[in-house]
């Protein structure tokens, strides 16, 4: 079970894309691989989307605790994702950082194209 950090920095993102003109397929994939946090897509894309949620001036990055170990379970998870409901769009993997602070969020840094499958 995530933390109510994460579960708030997942739905700021998830906001945000929306807001970007993203449709928002699915959150909290599951496989036996691991978990995607949010899969949205807006043509030519469809982007399998990794949040981390840190406090404010942590001193760990949050893009740093996606590391390659993690990296391999998403695309595995997105390619399970892919089987399961095929699409046309290019796959896409972006990651988000939610900055926090005192439970609110106070930015937010979003890399598209964060590593490659």
């Amino acid at each position: 079970m995530k933390n109510q950090s994460g579960k708030a920095g997942e739905e700021h993102i998830a906001r945000w894309l929306e807001s970007q003109g993203y449709e928002i397929l699915a959150r909290n994939f599951h496989s036996r691989y691991g978990e995607i946090d949010i899969v949205a897509q807006r043509p030519p894309y469809i982007a399998f989307v990794e949040v981390k949620a840190r406090v404010e001036n942590s001193l760990v990055s949050p893009f740093e605790a996606i590391t390659p170990r993690k990296q391999r379970k998403i695309i595995a998870t997105a390619q399970e994702y892919l089987r399961q409901h095929p699409s046309g769009l290019q796959p896409r993997f972006d990651a988000a950082a939610v900055h926090l602070q005192e439970g609110a969020v106070v930015g937010q840094e979003y890399l598209e194209n964060a590593f490659w499958g």
